[in-house]
């Protein structure tokens, strides 16, 4: 999944750029669409104007679901200076349910540039919200703020995400550490080391357990290099039974994964099984169709397997 494109759709609803809306006259009730709200490249205007405009403009009292574009106009800047205008701006956003920082195009900036700050208050400040999706950890090299998490206990949160081209253990293990008994769907893009992916096998434990996750019906572990480990340990997890859907998505997963998946604990009750982005061979890809014909297998995106280079599919 190469990341070409802003997000369209966010927590059920269309997606409207605020900035366009505006300058056309044509802005939808508060609560019909999701409101991105983000600067353009080399823009006068910085983003605390543009946030108060917004503010100003849209019902905020209506607002259901936000997504945070650039929050810097030029070379990238630490979110920490744009997300207390957020937060600051919670009793005004009594609504607001799913939250999605940093909706940036590869073209805009690298994933592995876009700097991030500690994101627990975002759970302590919106104790309503349901959704959250985080874009973005940098490397950790210079003066570049990485991604940071405490594990936290959120009572209504549903669907959680996080996206980066190598995902910090910290981060990891402080989701694996945290409390979230409404969560229904986890996805994390795990990334490598040369972007920041410090993380272990070991670290995916509270995941393939399932045992601080009690509604738990989606989970990805995804864009690893060690894909194959990670369906061995997905074959066996205790959680998979309970599942509907399972990704395994965007990484390096070859016939030895696959084989591992097929050898392990029943798919059958799975409505839905992403593999796209893998290294599978065309004889393997059918195994899976033949032993799995009721669930919807995602096989698009295949690399060609004798490729002794592997590369996941977001890293930089």
């Amino acid at each position: 999944m190469a990341i070409n494109d802003h997000v369209g759709e966010f927590h059920g609803l269309p997606v409207t750029d605020f900035r366009t809306a505006e300058e056309k006259g044509d802005l939808p009730a508060a609560g019909a669409t999701a409101w991105r709200v983000g600067l353009d490249w080399d823009d006068e205007q910085d983003f605390a104007g543009l946030w108060q405009k917004f503010l100003d403009t849209v019902d905020p009292a209506g607002v259901t679901a936000l997504v945070l574009g650039r929050w810097f106009p030029e070379e990238p800047e630490s979110l920490s200076a744009a997300l207390p205008l957020i937060l600051g701006a919670a009793d005004r956003l009594p609504a607001l349910r799913a939250l999605f920082l940093g909706d940036i195009t590869y073209e805009e900036c690298e994933i592995s540039w876009i700097q991030m700050c500690d994101v627990t208050p975002v759970f302590e400040t919106f104790p309503l919200l349901e959704e959250l999706v985080v874009r973005g950890a940098s490397e950790d090299y210079d003066d570049n703020e990485r991604l940071g998490l405490r594990p936290v206990r959120h009572e209504r949160l549903k669907a959680l995400r996080f996206e980066a081209g190598g995902l910090p253990a910290a981060i990891v293990r402080a989701v694996g550490a945290s409390d979230f008994p409404a969560l229904e769907r986890l996805e994390l893009w795990l990334g490598v080391a040369n972007y920041g992916g410090d993380w272990t096998v070991e670290d995916l434990a509270p995941f393939l357990s399932g045992a601080k996750l009690p509604a738990l019906t989606y989970l990805g572990l995804q864009n690893a290099e060690t894909q194959d480990r990670i369906a061995a340990l997905a074959a066996q997890a205790p959680v998979v039974p309970r599942l509907t859907g399972l990704s395994l998505s965007m990484g390096a997963l070859t016939d030895e994964g696959a084989a591992a998946l097929l050898e392990g604990q029943p798919l059958t009750h799975l409505k839905t099984l992403d593999l796209h982005h893998h290294y599978l061979t065309e004889g393997m890809q059918q195994r899976l169709r033949d032993a799995l014909p009721g669930v919807a297998i995602d096989l698009t995106g295949a690399e060609d397997p004798g490729d002794n280079w592997r590369y996941v599919a977001v890293s930089e």
